[in-house]
């Protein structure tokens, strides 16, 4: 069985599921060992009696991802290209919807945007506010990944399409998109992981979302690692579709330039 990386036509599956075998065995070495040594005793029953509480607070987390996955592209597009824009008032705006995002606390900005700004604009579903939040805080970093990408393609293919008629639109469209898309995509889809963690900060606001789920279950039996374990679990069947589907949108559009 060879362990290195596979030349082409060679049939390397076994070496890849021994080597993931090898890593899970790793693993479950290191927390063997860890709670063997804590002489932890865990009582999985009290987590069948808080179900309905994690199913409902799993549902909100997945509901508000989807969501502020959503609008977080779209806000990061629109701040993203708005940065290069020649009508200064919007240029400026963006350089400054970053900067405050990025140079502030996510905790803060919940607490500031549900209690003053949500309250003043009268909105008070917990499930929109935290959307909102969501989406505002993560479209700042999207907007910076995707300023950095469009910036690294190079001006003389702007100059090339220009001399080939293109027009704006159909510059970015057909010469800049495809090549941006490639590049940003590890890096998108490490903040969209982000995204779906950071919702966790919601409970402050009382939204009954996953970790909050889990919190008032270690409040009532003082279980903590069944309450937490279940946690970690279910965020991380949340992240790695996203990994999967993002190596998968990579190789798809993945251009010789």
């Amino acid at each position: 069985m060879n362990f290195l990386t596979e030349r082409e036509g060679e049939d390397n599956r076994f070496a890849h599921f021994f080597s993931w075998l090898l890593i899970a065995l790793l693993l479950a070495g290191v927390f063997w060992f860890g709670f063997s040594r804590l002489g932890y005793r865990f009582a999985w029953d009290t987590i069948y009696d808080y179900r309905i509480n994690f199913l409902r607070g799993y549902g909100m987390t997945v509901l508000i991802s989807l969501f502020a996955l959503v609008l977080s592209l779209v806000l990061g597009i629109l701040f993203g290209l708005g940065q290069g824009s020649r009508l200064l008032p919007f240029r400026y705006l963006s350089l400054f919807y970053i900067e405050l995002v990025r140079g502030t606390p996510l905790l803060v900005q919940i607490l500031i945007f549900f209690y003053v700004i949500a309250n003043a604009a009268g909105i008070h579903n917990r499930f929109v506010v935290g959307v909102l939040i969501m989406a505002l805080f993560s479209g700042a970093y999207i907007a910076e990944i995707i300023r950095g990408g469009v910036q690294s393609i190079g001006e003389s293919q702007r100059e090339t399409a220009r001399s080939l008629g293109f027009s704006s639109y159909q510059t970015y469209r057909f010469v800049i998109f495809p090549q941006v898309i490639t590049r940003i995509l590890p890096s998108l889809a490490g903040q969209l992981a982000s995204l779906i963690k950071d919702s966790s900060l919601l409970s402050v606001i009382a939204l009954k979302e996953f970790t909050m789920a889990a919190r008032e279950m270690n409040a009532n039996t003082f279980s903590t690692m069944e309450a937490y374990i279940p946690l970690a679990i279910g965020y991380l069947l949340l992240t790695l579709p996203i990994s999967r589907l993002t190596r998968i949108l990579e190789r798809k559009f993945s251009y010789e330039t």
